[in-house]
């Protein structure tokens, strides 16, 4: 036997799973909500706690994302790092935008403003798909 057993290739296996899960959710969110509901789980928990934000369905978290990409415009996205375990996943980027309504649960700038958000998601997985997913982000109108 190799240096990796039986157990540790399927460790890499569910990592490698796992990061192209994400991958798929993170380009496909603003483009097609409905297309990445599948990603989820029944019983997913979708949570910004610096917002306050819950939700608890898909039908929700594919309104927020519509409420969301809608209310953006000029979309920079500098993707900074992303790693996995068998069971989470790890997403960390910069996005530059505009924003252009209302579409934030609890936005800190107003409508026109350009800001930086400092994304950080941390995934949390079961059968290959997001079983809660968590969103941690930091504000910052850019000039």
């Amino acid at each position: 036997m190799g240096l990796i057993g039986k157990g540790s290739r399927m460790s890499v296996d569910a990592i490698a799973a796992n990061l192209a899960v994400v991958d798929a959710h993170i380009r496909g969110e603003a483009q097609d909500p409905a297309s990445v509901m599948g990603l989820y789980t029944d019983d997913i928990v979708l949570e910004a706690p610096a917002s306050g934000l819950v939700l608890t369905d898909k039908a929700a978290i594919q309104a927020n994302y519509i409420r969301i990409f809608s209310s953006i415009a000029d979309v920079e996205i500098e993707p900074l790092d992303r790693f996995a375990t068998a069971d989470r996943v790890v997403d960390d980027c910069i996005v530059r935008c505009r924003l252009t309504a209302d579409g934030f649960a609890d936005a800190s700038y107003s409508v026109g403003d350009r800001i930086e958000l400092r994304l950080l998601h941390v995934f949390h997985m079961r059968g290959g798909k997001i079983a809660r997913e968590q969103v941690f982000e930091s504000w910052k109108r850019l000039a």
